[in-house]
């Protein structure tokens, strides 16, 4: 077992500003007017109330090494305790107590068309899997003239709770895609309502996001459990309206490559892939469709392919955007801690950059209103994907290896020296 310090030391100060304008980020090329403007304004209006920051000692624990390509981190809800990583190539591998299981849970590498931003990319336990032992899984398949998303349902084999059945393979549905790229990938169950979320790309087309007649650039919902193999949901946004696919719940999206439901609230974190200045985190409150995020009329909070929106949409801002400029070019939607190991850090979503490194903490401090938090000297590690225990207890995929965030007070004492120092950058953005 081995532990990453993240950060020593802290800027003390974070502001969490009021809100300046629908569409407005204060981390975007017009901040800093914006910041100056705010700090005015803080003069004369109330404080806020304060908010419980992350912890000063948080780490990195690994849990789990030799995996391959690791792309997401599930719990099956059954009291079990155990892990089941997706690998990229097609096989779910359980890691039980620290211990990677020789013997994949489910290998489908022989369906699945695997490189790049292709292959098995999510797995989602159904709500009531200790009884039935449903589990669905999205991955790219081979198909002619384009290969397209498949989204099924599979069993835990009757004799081994360690190992399902390959031959209970059940398709819920399939989606053609129109490239290679910008497939999505990852579906979750919501905690509140029981459906589960299918979060798709545009397909590499821009001109897919804000067209309703196409299931490419949006998230989806559909009920698996009142019809075979799904019946959609009678409170979808577009149920009955002309030329709109029923199953949409969401649009504007360009890539949900990593996003997650808050277990506590229901509320959605989306990490939508920008295109080439701006990468993006959104927000979806519990039970609230109907949303356009923008794409590909927007890039972050800047203007993009207006063409593509006729003016009269309402577009719904990120909660927090970061520019290319410093590195970054691939947004990796995290989760909401809300384990019990770490107390101040519950409420805060976790979600990171895959290129420049740079890692966020955000918590909503009143409705539409967010502070952000930016860690800097991060060792050097690699996420594409997250997860979260029974307990809520926050993992990741780090290259071939899974972490486990933990602190010091958790942990124990690591180092007798103490931590190497770290540098804690406060953010601040707004959102309506």
């Amino acid at each position: 077992m081995s532990i990453v310090s993240l950060m020593d030391s802290r800027n003390s100060s974070l502001t969490v500003l009021p809100t300046v304008s629908p569409t407005v980020s204060l981390t975007g090329p017009r901040g800093f007017c914006l910041m100056l403007i705010a700090v005015v304004a803080l003069v004369v209006l109330p404080a806020l109330p304060s908010v419980a920051q992350p912890p000063d000692d948080l780490m990195i624990e690994t849990v789990a090494t030799g995996l391959t390509s690791p792309m997401a981190i599930r719990h099956a809800g059954d009291g079990s305790g155990r892990l089941f990583v997706v690998e990229q190539g097609g096989t779910i591998r359980i890691v039980d107590n620290g211990t990677t299981l020789s013997t994949p849970f489910l290998d489908i590498s022989s369906l699945v068309v695997s490189g790049g931003e292709q292959g098995l990319l999510g797995l989602a336990f159904h709500p009531n899997y200790a009884s039935n032992g449903f589990f669905y899984v999205n991955y790219t398949a081979p198909d002619t003239p384009l290969d397209k998303t498949v989204v099924a349902r599979y069993t835990v084999s009757a004799g081994d709770p360690n190992v399902a059945n390959p031959a209970s393979a059940f398709t819920i549905i399939e989606i053609d895609q129109t490239f290679g790229n910008h497939n999505g990938g990852d579906i979750h169950f919501s905690p509140t309502d029981g459906y589960l979320y299918i979060g798709m790309g545009d397909g590499g087309g821009w001109e897919t996001s804000q067209d309703l007649s196409t299931l490419l650039g949006k998230m989806l919902r559909i009920d698996v459990d009142g019809g075979s193999p799904y019946v959609v949901p009678a409170d979808n946004p577009y149920v009955g309206v002309g030329g709109a696919l029923d199953e949409i719940w969401a649009s504007g999206l360009r890539n949900p490559w990593r996003w997650s439901f808050d277990r506590a609230t229901g509320d959605m974190l989306i990490g939508d892939v920008g295109e080439g200045s701006w990468e993006e985190m959104d927000f979806g409150a519990d039970g609230v469709g109907g949303l356009n995020y923008g794409w590909p009329c927007k890039e972050g909070n800047a203007d993009f392919q207006t063409q593509f929106c006729t003016g009269g949409e309402t577009l719904e801002a990120p909660f927090f955007d970061l520019s290319h400029g410093t590195g970054a070019c691939s947004i990796i939607g995290g989760f909401v801690y809300r384990g019990s190991a770490i107390p101040s850090l519950v409420g805060y979503a976790m979600f990171n950059d895959w290129c420049s490194g740079e890692s966020f903490f955000a918590r909503q401090t009143s409705p539409g209103v967010w502070s952000t938090e930016q860690w800097d000297d991060v060792p050097t590690f690699t996420v594409v994907g997250y997860g979260e225990d029974e307990n809520g207890e926050i993992y990741l995929t780090m290259g071939e290896e899974i972490g486990r965030l933990v602190s010091k007070s958790s942990a124990g004492q690591i180092f007798t020296d103490g931590f190497e120092s770290g540098n804690l950058t406060a953010w601040s953005s707004t959102t309506p």
